[in-house]
């Protein structure tokens, strides 16, 4: 090796160790916790980082179809949730119920069936009268009587208008309107003994339950169908805190993820279950609630809090039972925040903390997200 040659290898040598001197010099060796490298480039299987967080291909994301929205913390209103459960609006459900004993015969159309529209007045079925052998028996005698009471009076009406002029005007009258009296007073009571009682629906709508068969024999006061009209449900919800009886602005309730406007009505000054009652209107008949269903609303009140509003899809659960989002962190990265999160309306969710402003969250898929290990 020649003397130029081992003066350049030493020159670099010294250049590289003063380089390292500086890199080191005066710096603070504690960096934290390094972020977990991502997987080889070509990797197609989404992969857990050793982290936590997750990457995932693009080709995978277009695959379960995840969707993402930025974090916008504002003001949002404060909502409850609150356990109500659906009733019939007293304007437009009813029962038919039997005046009296007796047996049940359906009309010529025959007996109505569940989820059958009815109008209102329609005969829906007849109640036969049932009365025991001893009633039988003295309504027969009363009829008896009266045949021969309306006899005697149609006789005396006879003989009366034969001697017209000898006898006054006024006693023929009175004759007549007699016998006419007693034969009225019999019909009436052979109506009783035979006629059936019509039930008629109390008002246009759905049949929502039916009691009975052909045949049945049932009891006075007893339910035999009940009507309802689907159009106008109304919910009854349990309030425990005074205030919301006032301060509730709109309400809304989620049946099989899909969500229900309600309108609030008002609340009652009697308290059911040491609870306040509220009264929510639904209006419109586009749901799939039905009445005696629980249902879970959401009332909005007056009060607003910081947050940012995002689909209930949004939020998952841990196995500890924490809630938590999963935030695009990176174009195939996606980490996993524990938040706070507060029900905004049947399907939106208000996170108040654990995400900061701007930040895209998922919206769609975040359940494919949580399975990946």
């Amino acid at each position: 090796m020649t003397s130029s040659h081992f003066s350049h290898l030493v020159a670099a040598c010294l250049l590289a160790l003063h380089g390292a001197a500086f890199a080191h010099g005066g710096e603070d060796h504690d960096h934290g916790p390094a972020a977990a490298p991502l997987p080889a480039t070509g990797t197609t299987a989404p992969q857990r980082l050793a982290d936590g967080s997750l990457f995932i291909p693009k080709a995978i994301q277009r695959q379960w179809g995840l969707r993402t929205v930025r974090a916008d913390i504002r003001d949002l209103p404060t909502s409850v949730e609150l356990q109500g459960k659906v009733v019939a609006d007293a304007n437009a459900g009813g029962r038919v119920q039997s005046t009296q004993p007796g047996r049940i015969e359906a009309p010529a159309q025959g007996l109505p069936t569940l989820g059958q529209l009815v109008r209102k007045g329609q005969v829906l079925a007849y109640v036969r009268p049932t009365v025991s052998n001893t009633e039988r028996g003295g309504l027969q005698a009363q009829l008896a009587d009266l045949d021969a009471q309306q006899a005697i009076a149609q006789r005396k009406a006879d003989r009366y208008a034969q001697l017209k002029g000898a006898v006054p005007q006024s006693a023929i009258d009175a004759a007549r309107l007699e016998s006419e009296a007693l034969r009225q007073r019999r019909q009436a009571l052979q109506a009783s003994l035979q006629a059936p009682e019509p039930l008629r629906a109390p008002v246009s709508g759905v049949v929502s339950a039916v009691h009975v068969m052909a045949g049945q024999v049932v009891d006075a006061r007893e339910t035999l169908f009940e009507v309802v009209n689907p159009a106008q449900l109304t919910v009854e919800a349990l309030a425990y805190d005074p205030a919301l009886a006032q301060g509730v602005t709109a309400a809304s309730t989620s049946v099989a993820g899909t969500g229900t406007e309600l309108q609030f009505v008002g609340s009652g000054r009697q308290l059911r279950e040491q609870a306040w009652v509220l009264q929510f209107r639904i209006p419109s008949d586009q749901h799939a609630l039905a009445v005696g269903q629980s249902v879970k609303v959401i009332a909005t009140t007056r009060q607003t809090h910081k947050g940012a509003a995002v689909p209930q899809a949004a939020v998952v659960r841990g196995a500890g039972g924490d809630q938590a989002v999963w935030v695009h962190t990176g174009a195939e990265k996606f980490e996993r925040r524990t938040v706070r999160a507060q029900a905004l309306s049947a399907d939106s969710t208000a996170l108040t903390s654990g995400i900061a402003a701007g930040e895209r969250v998922v919206t769609q898929g975040a359940s494919l997200l949580a399975q990946v290990r």
